[in-house]
């Protein structure tokens, strides 16, 4: 095993790549060589103080499994993906499967737990998913937000005679855009970019935020990154519609509720998804995230990659070792 390595670390002043990193403790979980990393936004607001998060960063990835307890042997040698949460397994809330709330997980790159921007990271063998052989590393790099978009179906039943607005059609933007343009549903990708919004599919109907003069849709998705997001979902949605919250700023949102009362609003929180539909959809051609992609880094220019991420200009940015 290797006695050091390099990372991509957020200290109290900020993130730095680190070159002594130690090497992951196997304590049961398996050890994943990390094949590619992709930066979200989530990273982004944990380098701003979100979470108030300290270590490793990273939660989106693919890699290949190089050790495992003994009992889960047939993992080595496997490309993998895996959920970013790791709930204790014991808790009531665990207890009702309910384990992505677990109030003692942790969460890889988030909260707890070192994240998966570094060489090799460790993850429970309960976490791995099997990345299919037709499924490249930079498309299955994807599969965790492509399962956060999936969830909104997940959480709510998206009707085929449905208007939907996505705003914000950036890196999550991009992805529930064409999730939910598989309904049927009549889908309005909304941004301020024009290179982002020619980024959508032909099922999405593109249109600048600043030109968008229409209300009353039956699901808006906030996918903007930020905090003025919620107000206008609230504008957009029609009464007793449903806005879908993907936003995590460190900002307050400063939005009263009054409107969600009088016109009934729903308002759904959504977070994590499942992986296996979301690995099926890639393999079967779905859903394509690889033209997402906007600039490639090597691990040790991660610094430089994610003030590259933070530009406009750019969608999707990985990092690879």
């Amino acid at each position: 095993m290797v006695a050091a390595m390099l990372g991509l670390v957020q200290t109290p002043s900020g993130p730095l790549v680190q070159r002594d990193l130690p090497a992951p403790d196997a304590s049961g979980e398996a050890i994943i060589r990390l094949e590619v990393g992709g930066i979200c936004a989530t990273d982004l607001e944990i380098v701003r103080g979100y979470m108030g998060f300290s270590g490793v960063l990273g939660h989106e990835w693919v890699g290949v499994v190089e050790a495992a307890p003994d009992a889960a042997s047939a993992w080595v040698g496997r490309r993998v993906v895996g959920d970013i949460n790791c709930p204790c397994g014991a808790c009531p809330t665990c207890r009702a499967n309910r384990p992505t709330h677990c109030p003692n997980r942790t969460v890889l790159g988030i909260a707890g737990r070192d994240g998966a921007f570094r060489e090799r990271l460790a993850l429970p063998v309960a976490n791995l998913h099997a990345v299919p052989d037709g499924v490249a590393p930079e498309a299955a790099v994807f599969v965790e937000p492509l399962a956060a978009a999936l969830e909104i179906t997940e959480q709510i039943h998206v009707r085929p005679t449905d208007r939907v607005a996505v705003l914000g059609v950036g890196r999550l933007g991009q992805l529930c855009a064409r999730v939910l343009a598989l309904t049927g549903a009549e889908v309005v990708g909304v941004g301020r970019s024009p290179a982002r919004l020619a980024l959508l599919p032909r099922s999405v109907r593109a249109v600048a935020a600043a030109d968008l003069d229409e209300r009353g849709f039956d699901v808006v998705v906030d996918c903007t990154g930020a905090a003025a997001g919620l107000a206008r979902a609230t504008e957009l949605v029609r009464p007793r519609g449903t806005i879908v919250l993907k936003t995590t700023v460190h900002e307050a949102a400063g939005v009263a509720p009054t409107p969600w009362v009088i016109d009934e609003v729903t308002l759904v929180g959504s977070r994590c998804g499942p992986f296996e539909p979301a690995l099926r959809a890639l393999a079967a051609g779905l859903v394509d995230p690889t033209p997402l992609i906007t600039a490639r880094f090597p691990l040790g220019d991660g610094v430089a990659a994610l003030a590259a991420a933070a530009r406009p200009e750019h969608v999707k940015v990985l990092l690879e070792p």
